[in-house]
């Protein structure tokens, strides 16, 4: 049996996470060595460059957005 990858032990997120910048509901997972930081679909496309060079790890949930 293999380990499993970093995001199958995250927690999926759910309508009760909220975006760190101004509260909308997150569909973006930033994981740094001292936490985690979500955003919503505006500001996690707005600060992606960063979140890319300074995360460990960056979950995109965009795909789940209702149309």
């Amino acid at each position: 049996m293999t380990a499993p990858t970093l995001t199958e032990r995250l927690a999926p997120l759910t309508l009760a996470d909220r975006c760190d910048r101004c509260g909308a509901q997150a569909y973006f997972r930033a994981l740094f060595v001292s936490g985690e930081l979500t955003f919503c679909g505006h500001h996690g496309r707005e600060l992606m460059d960063s979140l890319l060079s300074d995360a460990i790890l960056v979950e995109d949930g965009t795909e789940t957005i209702p149309h």
